[in-house]
């Protein structure tokens, strides 16, 4: 008995803290950085990666699921607009020897909420799908699934963009420190 309670007890860590994790991401998504170049490829990298293997997903999915590709490319291509708007409102602050950059806290707070209704709703599903499957319903179509994909690729379009962003403005900052040397 008492090794059942440790898995329980983890599953409810879990739970409990996704809502700080969620507001911690907030404070960090809108604090001032200082742009680096080596954090900067790692995240396009990884951006990359997930956005290749999220669209082959997406693919895949779409062979049960009607306009899932559809539904992921129309939210990556929102996602890279809305990541060209925040690098717009992003206030950079060159220095002698840094860049700075403080992301526009409205905008993380939209990509925030996205995320934290992405999480509320699949937690929502998870639980109708559950009801549906004692019922014998087909719940995996009737769930929003290429709804929750287009929020999904909103935000790793925006993420893609605003890093790609990033890196280029590094570069331009670099380029222009070296010309007035």
């Amino acid at each position: 008995m008492p090794l059942l309670i440790i898995p329980v007890l983890l599953v409810l860590a879990v739970i409990i803290l996704i809502p700080v994790g969620i507001v911690r991401r907030y404070q960090v998504g809108t604090s001032r950085q200082r742009a680096r170049g080596w954090l900067a490829a790692l995240n396009l990298f990884a951006l990359a990666l997930s956005v290749v293997i999220f669209v082959t997903a997406a693919a895949l999915t779409n062979i049960w699921v009607p306009n899932a590709l559809l539904y992921t490319a129309a939210g990556l291509a929102g996602g890279c607009a809305l990541g060209v708007v925040g690098l717009w409102l992003t206030r950079w602050e060159p220095g002698l020897d840094s860049l700075h950059y403080t992301p526009n806290r409205p905008l993380v707070l939209a990509l925030t909420l996205i995320v934290t209704a992405r999480i509320l709703y699949g937690c929502w599903r998870a639980w109708e799908s559950w009801r549906a499957g004692l019922s014998g319903d087909s719940w995996f179509v009737e769930a929003g699934v290429a709804g929750a994909m287009a929020a999904g690729a909103v935000v790793l379009g925006y993420y893609f963009v605003f890093w790609l962003g990033v890196r280029r403005r590094l570069r331009q900052h670099r380029g222009r420190r070296l010309r007035r040397i």
